[in-house]
């Protein structure tokens, strides 16, 4: 059980003292912590669902860009540093991630918030949670985009219980495993769905055109898009028509990819920046980085095959614990590979090369692939997620306070 705070100075006996009762404002205060490009997009999402649920509602904590328009500079923009990938690089930075988790749990013990809201980056946020509970009343503690401990870790699971409030989960089958372990968990849908529902455009596929999608982050695409530069240049000699475009997430990683371009690849490739929805409805085939834009692509039905590649070290340690068969989510949801998968050894250009020609000749192949899709994205909601994930958050807060435990920002 939560520890129940010592009545305010000054309020009744076994009454709980309210902000008005104490002459100070009712608003909600949140703190969140996330630190990776989608959760960031995600995040901001969430809390502009949640303005609209409750105008008053104050938004503290560390995210992106994206996240920190919304909330204002009380909100840290920690990603270009945090947003990091892999046993070694986070290990290269360890100084960096322990004085972040120092720093953050002193703002959350001095801001004292309502709730704090986690969104996936688990090497951090759960070693938080764990941090957070150990305090004799701390806030509510939810996590949303929740780590995927199904995939490598599922023991970890059964301890999330005892520092985790609330799971608000984004993949159908992960209410179960929750559940089981004694987590309350409550399924919202996928969070881009809302998102790629607006960005649906009037297109129709180019026949020619090849879609390069080499990840958000400058250590993933100087690993992967060297492969993906090699696929292209094979393709090409295959068929003089074909045209590639490239999705870089931002200009520095723009210029970074075009830093490795020679000049004769310029006449076939170009790079578009924040055009990756775009590019995934007009391309005929894509080659994609395992991550978050794999499910975008199965949302607008394009075909694909799925490249990874991380430093040995990273590989070698992920081998040893990870528990599914497959990388990419469209493929774990559908539990077979719907998308051909080249990860590490096998992330070989002339043999991407085949995969994504076979794709592009073989309409079977691309009508088979569709039809998965299509069972897959169902699997993840009709939208909304956003609103039913603040609904949720609102809620728990509610009852956090009527359950007798001090609302934090309601103490002097």
């Amino acid at each position: 059980m939560r520890p129940q705070a010592k009545p305010a100075k000054g309020a009744p006996t076994g009454m709980r003292a309210t902000p008005d009762s104490l002459g100070q404002s009712s608003c909600t205060t949140i703190y969140f912590v996330a630190g990776e490009p989608s959760a960031d997009n995600h995040g901001a999402a969430l809390m502009r669902a949640l303005r609209k649920l409750d105008p008053d509602v104050h938004f503290i904590g560390r995210g992106g860009p994206q996240m920190r328009e919304v909330a204002g500079p009380e909100l840290e923009n920690w990603m270009a540093d945090a947003a990091v990938l892999g046993l070694w690089e986070v290990l290269a930075k360890y100084g960096y991630f322990r004085r972040q988790f120092r720093e953050t749990l002193r703002e959350i013990g001095e801001r004292k918030p309502d709730a704090v809201i986690l969104m996936d980056y688990p090497g951090f946020n759960l070693r938080l949670a764990e941090a957070l509970r150990k305090q004799s009343a701390g806030p509510k503690i939810i996590y949303y985009i929740s780590p995927q401990l199904w995939a490598w870790n599922r023991g970890r699971i059964r301890n999330m219980s005892r520092f985790i409030d609330l799971v608000l989960c984004i993949f159908p089958f992960e209410i179960d495993l929750y559940k089981r372990a004694g987590l309350s968990a409550v399924f919202v849908g996928h969070p881009m769905i809302e998102r790629l529902q607006e960005a649906k455009l009037a297109v129709e596929r180019d026949p020619n055109l090849i879609g390069l999608f080499p990840g958000s982050r400058s250590r993933e695409v100087r690993k992967i898009f060297p492969i993906m530069l090699e696929t292209a240049r094979l393709l090409s000699h295959s068929n003089s028509q074909l045209r590639f475009e490239v999705a870089a997430a931002s200009e520095a990683l723009g210029r970074e990819i075009d830093r490795m371009l020679a000049p004769r690849d310029r006449q076939i490739i170009q790079i578009k920046i924040g055009r990756t929805l775009d590019i995934m409805q007009r391309a005929a085939v894509g080659i994609i980085a395992s991550g978050s834009a794999t499910l975008e692509a199965a949302y607008f039905r394009m075909p694909f095959v799925l490249v990874y590649k991380v430093a040995w070290l990273t590989y070698a340690a992920a081998r040893a614990v990870v528990r599914v068969r497959f990388l990419g989510m469209p493929n774990v949801l559908a539990d077979r590979e719907v998308v051909p998968e080249f990860i590490q050894h096998r992330a070989n250009p002339r043999t991407i090369a085949r995969a994504a020609w076979q794709l592009r000749e073989n309409v079977d192949a691309r009508q088979r692939m569709s039809a998965a899709f299509d069972e897959i994205i169902g699997q993840l909601g009709e939208g909304g997620a956003s609103e039913k994930a603040a609904s949720a958050i609102l809620a728990a807060i509610r009852e956090h306070s009527s359950l007798g435990v001090e609302s934090p920002s309601s103490l002097p």
